[in-house]
């Protein structure tokens, strides 16, 4: 089967497209045909070595932690899964990812793929999908008529944390770039702060009960950002190399995020998508042979969106 790899720690010219052997699913394990993976950030800084302490890979390594897919075979105690099933998943970071043509997946991280997308655009909802949620949901608690500001929401994550938020029954404020502003108002947000031209801080006049950051800002603006939030609140961090401040005094939580695998939490944003109420936005969809040059675009300042690496076709 062909797969994405590199030997070695560098540059986008460091991936090969070849030929590996064909992975064989072991006990609670499944095989799937991927239809596509997708390109998230990290995966850059783990070709380049710059993560091998908190997420270190064995080399020759295969990237891509976004699958979606067909089941195509069972291991040992399979159950849950059947040939032939369509699913998506959070692949383990530290594991072979989903840029080829098969990989292998434990059966307990899948969920049922939405049938209201064409399956490869699905790989565009694991990872960023997982992370907005969990952000708002599992940390922050976010509930109805409570006020959030996302911090960078032009990206992914935040395309789905303002979606997230507003459907259940959230105020929210978003910052964006003019480039990407239309995308966050149609994502739902209630006012969108041009944080190129806009000092956010004075431009939020009422206290927030969650910031959702996002962006690699300044660690003074940071806790300028952490000042708007009421007592008690909490702000989120996703830029875990800069700890999120906290306000002991005023009861304000600060806590870093780094997403993990939940496929409970896939499916209920499964269930969003597939009853209209969450949007899958792709930006662009580049063959699996093209992957390095995603990787040399980006690298090189290109805004393509979220990118779905499509595998061959069976």
């Amino acid at each position: 089967m062909k797969a994405v790899r590199f030997h070695e720690y560098g540059g986008p010219d460091v991936l090969r497209y070849e030929d590996v052997e064909q992975p064989v699913p072991g006990a609670g394990q499944v095989r799937v045909r991927v239809a596509a993976t997708s390109f998230n950030g990290v995966d850059a800084n783990i070709r380049a070595g710059n993560m091998r302490g908190p997420i270190p890979v064995e080399l020759p390594h295969t990237p891509g932690f976004d699958l979606a897919g067909t089941v195509d075979a069972l291991g040992e105690g399979v159950t849950a899964v059947a040939v032939g099933d369509r699913v998506v998943g959070f692949l383990p970071m530290t594991g072979v990812g989903a840029s080829a043509e098969y990989v292998i997946a434990s059966a307990d991280i899948l969920a049922a793929a939405p049938t209201s997308v064409p399956l490869a655009d699905a790989a565009a909802l694991p990872v960023v999908g997982l992370t907005a949620w969990q952000a708002l949901f599992e940390h922050a608690e976010l509930t109805a008529g409570q006020r959030v500001l996302v911090n960078g929401a032009g990206g992914a994550v935040g395309g789905y944390a303002v979606q997230l938020a507003k459907d259940v029954g959230a105020y929210v404020i978003a910052t964006a770039s003019p480039r990407s502003a239309d995308a966050v108002k149609a994502a739902g947000a209630d006012e969108v702060l041009d944080h190129t031209t806009t000092d956010v801080v004075a431009a939020v006049t009422e206290p927030v009960d969650v910031v959702l950051n996002l962006a690699p800002v300044d660690p003074a603006v940071l806790n300028q950002l952490a000042g708007l939030i009421r007592p008690g609140g909490v702000l989120v961090n996703t830029t875990v190399w800069m700890p999120a401040p906290s306000d002991a005094e005023r009861g304000v939580r600060g806590i870093d995020l780094f997403v993990r695998s939940d496929a409970g939490q896939l499916g209920r944003l499964v269930e969003l998508v597939d009853r209209g109420e969450l949007r899958i936005d792709v930006g662009q969809r580049v063959p699996l042979a093209e992957l390095a040059t995603v990787h040399a675009r980006i690298g090189a300042g290109e805004t393509l969106g979220k990118v779905v690496v499509v595998a061959p076709a069976a």
